[in-house]
């Protein structure tokens, strides 16, 4: 066998092991939580972003395609749903406000949720994308655990949704203290962690978590929430746009 031969077939076995792909993604996130925070929190160096950025352009130099990076990194999936759980933690200091205020939270969470979903369905459906297409991007701004679960079942693609609910988690976190700021809508640590974990779930509720107790604990609250009732109402969206002809 030569060098060559030799060398590609430790190139492979390399490529095929889990323990690269979880050390990759360690090390990708510690460089770019770094870099975050060296800049002030800078809301474009968000560490997701970053890491997600330089694991691509890893992946893309040497070639490997997305489902062995996936494949080795499967322990991580797996604890996206015990860490999103683990959320309810901080949330439960704030059980005697969410008890006040339960009413405007309840209509503010389907107001978000209806126009999160219906927001995605028309801008697909307007740009000429399929009904499988529709049913992928949907539910993007639920957590990925719920929107590849319900995209799946209802006929889209795990993959698609998967990518559309870390892009909307990305713009929402670096979208929304400008956005809230311009509204004057950020005095109200309630308010603002409501409408970043409603719009940007498990991403945008991370980053409240880091800025104020408060507002991260009613990101996780609406998070949690938006999760059910993305659930409950993609069903109803897809039953509506068979009955319009779409589907």
């Amino acid at each position: 066998m030569t060098d060559s031969s030799t060398g590609l077939a430790a190139l492979s076995a390399l490529e095929r092991s889990p323990l690269t792909w979880l050390t990759l993604t360690l090390l990708a996130y510690l460089a770019a939580l770094w870099l975050y925070r060296r800049s002030g929190h800078n809301p474009f160096l968000l560490p997701v972003l970053t890491a997600v950025v330089g694991i691509v352009c890893v992946l893309l130099a040497l070639g490997v395609p997305y489902p062995v990076y996936f494949e080795g990194v499967q322990l991580i999936h797996f604890f996206i749903g015990p860490a999103t759980v683990a959320l309810a933690v901080p949330l439960y200091g704030q059980l005697g406000r969410i008890r006040q205020i339960w009413r405007p939270v309840a209509i503010a969470l389907l107001a978000g949720s209806v126009a999160a979903i219906g927001s995605a369905v028309l801008v697909a459906w307007a740009l000429g994308g399929s009904m499988q297409t529709l049913m992928s991007l949907a539910p993007k701004s639920a957590t990925i655990p719920i929107a590849t679960a319900v995209a799946e079942r209802l006929g889209g693609i795990s993959s698609l949704a998967a990518v559309a609910v870390a892009v909307t988690g990305i713009a929402g976190a670096v979208m929304a203290g400008p956005l809230l700021r311009a509204l004057r809508l950020d005095g109200d640590p309630m308010v603002r962690g409501f409408a970043v974990g409603l719009t940007a779930h498990a991403i945008g509720t991370a980053r409240e978590l880091q800025t104020n107790a408060t507002a991260g604990s009613f990101a996780a609250l609406a998070m949690a929430l938006n999760g059910i009732a993305t659930a409950l109402l993609m069903p109803a969206m897809a039953a509506l746009l068979h009955w319009a002809g779409v589907w």
